[in-house]
């Protein structure tokens, strides 16, 4: 996930600014964002103190990690399930199976 470059206690105030009565567009110039960052913060952030947003963001971090351990989990998994139906011996020319595997017999 990307980070921001305002941290959760500027984004609070951000917002805290324009609920006290200062235009949007004023707020946004002030900061240097564009509107729909600040709406967008709005909708996520809006209401909340600085520890919730803290906390909110933790969660979103862990989040996308399990994710990420969840993906890798699956690959590994569909990896050892193509493996396991794969014939790994020949049978032997007497129909008993050979002990060796059938890529270094050719």
């Amino acid at each position: 996930m990307k980070r921001s470059r305002f941290s959760e206690e500027q984004i609070i105030a951000i917002l805290k600014e324009q609920e006290a009565g200062m235009a949007t567009a004023e707020v946004c110039q002030r900061h240097g964002i564009s509107s729909a960052t600040f709406y967008k913060w709005k909708s996520k952030f809006g209401g909340l103190e600085v520890s919730e947003a803290r906390r909110l963001r933790s969660l979103e971090e862990e989040n996308a990690r399990l994710k990420k351990l969840l993906a890798e989990a699956m690959l590994d998994n569909a990896v050892l399930k193509d493996l396991a139906s794969k014939r790994w011996c020949r049978p032997a020319p007497s129909g008993k199976r050979s002990p060796m595997p059938v890529s270094i017999m050719g």
